[in-house]
């Protein structure tokens, strides 16, 4: 799949003092969690990311050019407590999430326009500690996922109360779902 890249960016591509960085920004009650692939905070989008350095992990980043619903997943390692508690009380499936591929000036600026990697929702928070450690993994799937989930919605006056209280267009539905209607005869 061919992505569209800007002039600067593509120029950036040419020079040997090329400076990688992944930005990552994450949904969660509280707000937004923005952290990045370097050493301290750095200002790009008009929003101030946290420097993880090189605690954060990424999983595979798949393109195709068939439709499928692929994930990736987030992990940083050498988590604060605060950020485990984050983890743990504020993790809920279907949040936001967004990841970018950025190259860096060597005054760490941010080259115009990162291209956008992955955009999908938190699906499965899952806590590793080995009591000197703690390494929070979160796993984020594409929205192309709604596509195997079936929908129990039904054509049935009940199911209209849910999406619509009040709306009386399906009361009569099932009065008139095994009537015998002979057309044509006089």
């Amino acid at each position: 799949m061919s992505r569209d890249i800007t002039n600067d960016m593509a120029e950036a591509l040419d020079r040997a003092d090329l400076q990688p960085a992944i930005f990552f920004e994450g949904e969660f009650p509280s707000g937004m969690v923005r952290i990045w692939t370097g050493p301290g905070p750095i200002d790009w989008d008009g929003k101030t990311w946290t420097g993880v350095g090189v605690l954060l992990g990424l999983g595979a980043l798949e393109e195709t050019s068939d439709v499928v619903a692929s994930g990736t997943t987030v992990s940083l390692s050498g988590v604060p407590l605060d950020l485990v508690g984050l983890a743990i009380n504020e993790a809920r499936q279907g949040q936001a999430g967004r990841i970018w591929l950025a190259l860096l000036t060597e005054g760490r600026r941010v080259i115009a326009d990162p291209v956008q990697a992955f955009t999908g929702r938190l699906d499965v928070p899952e806590l590793q500690e080995d009591g000197q450690s703690c390494r929070i993994t979160i796993s984020y799937e594409s929205r192309l996922i709604d596509l195997s989930i079936p929908r129990n919605w039904r054509y049935t006056h009940e199911s209209q109360q849910v999406l619509h209280p009040g709306d009386r267009g399906f009361e009569h539905v099932t009065a008139i779902q095994d009537q015998d209607i002979t057309w044509g005869r006089g």
